[in-house]
């Protein structure tokens, strides 16, 4: 399995950014997929789930503001951060758990910061 993700950058309070990851080496109707991202000085924290059948997920601090999707026939997933504050920084990483054992992506650098 490897998982490639991109889209990270330099955004205002208040901005949006998607990432992406590509997800190969595994059946992907068959992928649950995790966004996660670690802070300096801070614990990985989980972000997003996605599940093979269209469910999704979110922890109460990016709820109503992050959106974890879906295309199959790219393989890709994304994530859809709006209305980003300066606490979203990080880097951020997907991975895929429904192979048996948790692969990671390398992560892409998200900084909020005005």
């Amino acid at each position: 399995v490897q998982l490639v993700e991109s889209g990270g950058g330099l955004v205002q309070p208040g901005g949006s950014l998607r990432l992406s990851c590509v997800v190969s080496g595994f059946p992907f109707s068959e992928a649950i997929i995790t966004w996660n991202r670690q802070a300096p000085g801070k614990a990985r924290e989980w972000v997003a789930t996605s599940w093979p059948g269209g469910a999704t997920m979110y922890p109460s601090s990016v709820k109503g503001r992050f959106t974890i999707s879906r295309d199959n026939a790219n393989t890709t997933v994304y994530l859809q951060m709006n209305s980003l504050k300066p606490e979203d920084t990080g880097v951020y990483y997907c991975a895929e758990a429904g192979s048996g054992s948790t692969t990671w992506g390398q992560g892409t650098q998200v900084t909020v910061s005005s």
